[in-house]
C-alpha cells in the first residue's frame, strides 16, 4: 500500500506488507540465531536514522517468530516472508492476535497521525496481553518509534518492561535512543542498523518500482544519506527542488534571495504539505548540526557551541509552531533568516 495510509510514504510499502529488506543481513543473522537459542532478550531496541527499515526487521523478525513459535527448531535465518501465508496476511492487515503494533494514533476529524503516542495507546498493550493470557503463544509488542511516547506513555511502557509477560517480546524502533528515558534502554538489548550504503539503497528502490537509470538518481542517493524514505521524499515530494532552493537561498544575497525565501516559504507553507515541511524542517536543522561540527573540527569551539544552542532553538521553534498552529510562512522566514545571519 502506498501514500494513502497515514504514516506511509507516496511509493513505499507498509513495513508489515514488505516482503523485502536491504541492507541488514547481520541484524537479520543475529535475531535468527538469539531467537533459536531460546536465550533471546524480552525486548529489543532496534536504532538507527528514519528511514533504513527498522520497522520492515521488525515485522519480518515477528513473522519469523509467528512462523516458527518454538525456538529450538526455528530456522537460523530470517526468510522473506511468504505473502500468501496465514500470518503475513494477519500482519498486514493489523488482524493478528499475536502481534501489537503500537504507534502514533490517527485523528479521525483530521485523518493525519496524531503528535505522540499516549498513554491511552499504551493501555492496549495490557489488554492485548489480557486477552492472550492463556493462549501460550507468542506475544510481539512493535513500538513505532519509541521516540512518540509522551513521559506518561514512556512511564507506562517501563513498568510493563520489567515484568514481561511469558513469552512475550517487545521490539522498540528508535531514530534517537539518546532522548529515550534511560531506565528504558537499561531494559532493552541494543541493536543498531545503520543507514543503507549506495548499492543497498539501488536495490531498495528498485524493488520500489522506480528507474535507477534516471538522471538525477546519484544526486538522491548524495542526498538520501541511506534513508529510503528521504529518498521517496527527495522523488515523490518535491524535496530534490527544495534542497536545490534551500542551498541557493544559503549563499545568495539581495533582493532576489528575499524572493526565493518567500516562494520557498509559499510552498512549505501550503496546505497538505506535511511531508515536504518535515522534510525541510530535517534539512534545516540537520544543516546547522553540520555547520556545529565542521567548527568544532576546525577548533572554533565557540561557534560550535553557538551553532548547536541554535539547532536546539530551531527544533523547538518548529514544534511550538506546530503545537500553537502558528503562521507557518513566518516561522520558515525567520528561521532562514537566523541561519543565513549564523552563516
Amino acid at each position: 500500500m502506498t501514500g494513502e495510509r497515514p504514516g506511509v510514504l507516496e511509493g513505499a510499502v507498509a513495513p508489515a506488507e514488505n516482503s523485502k529488506l536491504f541492507g541488514h543481513p547481520q541484524a537479520e543473522e543475529f535475531l535468527a540465531q538469539s531467537y533459536k537459542s531460546g536465550k533471546g532478550h524480552h525486548a529489543i531496541l532496534i536504532e538507527g536514522p528514519e528511514g533504513i527499515g527498522k520497522a520492515t526487521l521488525a515485522f519480518r523478525f515477528a513473522n519469523h517468530i509467528l512462523n516458527h513459535p518454538e525456538p529450538t527448531t526455528a530456522p537460523d535465518q530470517l526468510a522473506d516472508p511468504d505473502p500468501a501465508s496465514i500470518v503475513s496476511r494477519q500482519l498486514a492487515s493489523g488482524a493478528s492476535h499475536n502481534l501489537l503494533h503500537l504507534t502514533r494514533p490517527v485523528d479521525e476529524k483530521t485523518g493525519r497521525a496524531k503528535g505522540a503516542i499516549t498513554v491511552d495507546e499504551v493501555r492496549r498493550v495490557g489488554k492485548f496481553f489480557g486477552q492472550t493470557s492463556g493462549t501460550g503463544n507468542w506475544r510481539i509488542v512493535i513500538i513505532d518509534p519509541a521516540d512518540d511516547l509522551n513521559r506518561n506513555a514512556a512511564n507506562a511502557i517501563l513498568k510493563i518492561l520489567e515484568e514481561p509477560p511469558r513469552r512475550s517480546l517487545f521490539l522498540v524502533l528508535t531514530h534517537a535512543p539518546g532522548k529515550l528515558l534511560p531506565t528504558i534502554r537499561s531494559r532493552c538489548l541494543p541493536l543498531r542498523l545503520k543507514p543503507l550504503d549506495h548499492e543497498a539503497m539501488r536495490q531498495a528502490l528498485a524493488h520500489l518500482g522506480f528507474d535507477m537509470t534516471g538522471p538525477n538518481v546519484e544526486r538522491i542517493l548524495a542526498a538520501a544519506n541511506g534513508s529510503v524514505s528521504e529518498a521517496l521524499k527527495l522523488i515523490n515530494y518535491g524535496g530534490l527542488d527544495i534542497a536545490v532552493a534551500f542551498e541557493d537561498i544559503l549563499v545568495g544575497d539581495g533582493p532576489a534571495v528575499r524572493r526565493q525565501m518567500h516562494k520557498l516559504a509559499d510552498i512549505l507553507a501550503a496546505r497538505d504539505s506535511e511531508t515536504i515541511f518535515d522534510f525541510f524542517s530535517s534539512l534545516l536543522t540537520g544543516r546547522v548540526m553540520q555547520q556545529a561540527r565542521d567548527a568544532a573540527l576546525a577548533g572554533d569551539i565557540g561557534r560550535a557551541e553557538r551553532l548547536a544552542s541554535l539547532s536546539s532553538t530551531f527544533a523547538e521553534r518548529l514544534t511550538v509552531s506546530d503545537a500553537y498552529n502558528l503562521d507557518r510562512k513566518q516561522t520558515i522566514l525567520s528561521l532562514l533568516e537566523d541561519l543565513k545571519d549564523a552563516s
